[in-house]
């Protein structure tokens, strides 16, 4: 039988794919969650589906610094503590730079890079008083190596990556750990946020053909927060065996 997980848990972007999967597995070991997407409905869903846990549920954009505050804040008013902040939610509008879709681009940096920055900036301050914390990010494979039509979602992966290590390092005499899990492909609904129906067809249909689920996901975010304060997990990167990126 599973150790029950005592740990207090902010997700944003907990409403579908890693998100939803890390959130249930979450609830079903026990940790005190605080749930937070742009589409609560989904949140209610998650909090209906495990009636004995405890999970609080907030509204919020990744791109609005003071709705982030607000959860991390919620948070910390019930719980009394933040250990664990995930920082999840992303997009992935692929395309040619020639393309020019400047506005996906922003969009890009928008949610991947300052929504991760915003959820640095509200619980940071929380776990430097505590002197303990651990803060995830989802990367991907993408911010470790660049290939074509994506390259701007690659350079917001890379960004979090360097943020994450800069995060590390500037942190760890305060005991916060930091951590990015960085998947290859998988089964989630990123392919929606990609302009070109075909393109994304053929990515879903990869997905689905070879690609990992959330869940395999999900046990990989597990592993690295159920680990000793003196353990820190700094980057998983996991791959579909059939992937060849």
């Amino acid at each position: 039988m599973n150790t029950p997980l005592d740990k207090v848990i902010v997700i944003m972007g907990a409403s579908s794919g890693i998100g939803e999967a890390t959130a249930r597995l979450l609830a079903s070991r026990g940790a005190k969650l605080m749930l937070a997407a742009r589409r609560i409905e989904r949140l209610e869903a998650i909090r209906k589906a495990y009636p004995e846990a405890n999970i609080q549920i907030k509204q919020a954009d990744v791109t609005e610094f003071d709705q982030v505050e607000a959860v991390v804040q919620e948070a910390k008013a019930v719980y009394g503590r933040i250990d664990v902040l995930f920082n999840n939610a992303g997009i992935m509008p692929t395309a040619p730079l020639a393309a020019g879709h400047r506005e996906d681009w922003k969009n890009m940096l928008d949610i991947n890079v300052m929504g991760v920055l915003n959820g640095i900036a509200a619980t940071l301050p929380i776990m430097e008083q505590q002197q303990a914390g651990h803060i995830i990010a989802t990367d991907s494979v993408a911010g470790h190596v660049v290939y074509p039509e994506s390259a701007v979602y690659c350079g917001t992966k890379f960004a979090v990556r360097a943020i994450m290590e800069g995060l590390r390092q500037e942190q760890r005499e305060n005991n916060v750990k930091s951590t990015i899990i960085s998947p290859g492909a998988v089964q989630t609904e990123l392919y929606t946020t990609i302009r070109d129906q075909a393109t994304g067809e053929s990515l879903r249909q990869a997905q689905q053909e070879w690609g990992l689920t959330s869940e395999d996901v999900a046990q990989a975010v597990l592993y690295a927060i159920d680990t000793p304060d003196r353990v820190s997990i700094s980057n998983l990167i996991i791959r579909p065996t059939q992937q060849q990126v």
